[in-house]
């Protein structure tokens, strides 16, 4: 009898077993086209929209470095070998146009004297002879020929004494056979390459004896990307930022922007010019340029809506009650986390920035898509 209960139960179970399979539940998204469509469109939660904007301005931020105005900078190199015999000024320095920045002994330079001092007796023996020649050529007793030779004698020798005094006075040297270096222009001794004693030669490869510079005015030397040029134009305001002084800005304005693109980096070099009067700025400071960009016409979405599907690039519009369409738009380059789309979509569109990816699931691949979708 029991044996007949265990069987029973075991027929009840193999025939509750053999009934129909539950039904398949109905897919959480389909598609239809270039659209995806949420069967519980409560429940997008997990999507993340943004709307389509008008361009209202920004910031175009670009690394750069500060630098010696080269217009109000001069590098003092040695026009003489020579020996260092004393130095006048020290880094930090202040001097003014012709100052004395040291004194050198120098063969070259005293030879450079002797050369002027001949060259202006021969000047003043030619003279004294062009006038007795003129004399005699007065009464008749010196021919033509003669005299037209003493008159080019004399020529001669001047031209020749004028440019010996212009070297020697070039050089800048005094008269006791010392060759001194003197600042061409006033500013701000900020190098010093020298030490008393030491020995030079102008043809060495050296760096320059001394560097001089108005530290009131500095250049900012600035790398651009292509997609940059079309706002940066030469008198356009910028203005600096650095960590050393955290939320100041420096106003400064761009002087040049290169005709030519680095063929290695594909960034255009742009150089402006900061004051900097109170010399808080230092050369070779690394800083941040920010040029402020005016608003366009131009619709902008934020950079996390637009993927990559093969070589075109996609967003999703939101459409309302789950419906989301898979939309070809012609983008430009991002700045600041947004990209401008010239066209594929309209001012107040709502494009998707989160989930985008997760409903290019649902879709078939398509021919020319054989590269991976990605933002």
């Amino acid at each position: 009898m029991k044996q007949n209960l265990i069987l029973c139960s075991i027929l009840l179970a193999l025939a509750g077993c053999s009934g129909e399979p539950e039904a398949t539940k109905e897919a959480s998204v389909k598609v239809e086209g270039e659209r995806a469509i949420l069967a519980e469109p409560d429940k997008a939660a997990f999507l993340k929209v943004a709307v389509v904007e008008r361009d209202k301005g920004s910031t175009l931020r670009l690394p750069g470095r500060l630098v010696w105005n080269e217009e109000k900078t001069v590098r003092v190199f040695p026009q003489l070998a020579g020996r260092v015999q004393s130095i006048a000024v020290d880094v930090g320095g202040a001097v003014k146009a012709g100052q004395l920045l040291a004194v050198l002994s120098s063969p070259d330079y005293g030879q450079a004297q002797a050369d002027a001092r001949k060259a202006r007796a021969d000047a003043q023996v030619a003279v004294q002879a062009l006038e007795r020649n003129r004399q005699l050529r007065e009464a008749g007793v010196v021919a033509e020929k003669d005299w037209q030779q003493a008159e080019a004698g004399a020529i001669g020798a001047k031209a020749e004494a004028d440019r010996a005094n212009r070297r020697l006075a070039g050089l800048g040297g005094d008269s006791d056979g010392s060759y001194a270096l003197k600042s061409p222009l006033a500013g701000i001794v900020v190098e010093r390459n020298l030490n008393p004693g030491m020995e030079f030669r102008p043809e060495q490869a050296a760096a320059p004896l001394f560097v001089v510079t108005d530290p009131a005015s500095l250049w900012i030397q600035l790398d651009a990307g292509e997609a940059d040029l079309a706002n940066l134009k030469k008198g356009e305001p910028l203005f600096v930022e650095s960590k050393q002084y955290p939320g100041e800005r420096f106003t400064g304005v761009i002087r040049h922007v290169a005709d030519f693109v680095d063929p290695t980096s594909r960034t255009i070099k742009v150089r402006g010019e900061v004051p900097n009067a109170e010399r808080r700025l230092k050369g070779e400071m690394f800083v941040n340029a920010q040029v402020e960009l005016p608003a366009t016409s131009a619709l902008l979405v934020p950079a996390a809506a637009v993927f990559l599907l093969g070589d075109k690039r996609y967003v999703f519009v939101d459409e309302g009650a789950g419906r989301y369409l898979r939309q070809l738009v012609d983008a430009g380059s991002e700045r600041d986390g947004w990209i401008e789309v010239r066209s594929g979509v309209k001012e107040g569109d709502k494009v998707v920035t989160e989930g985008n990816l997760h409903l290019l699931k649902f879709f078939k691949p398509t021919a020319g898509s054989e590269k991976q979708a990605s933002r």
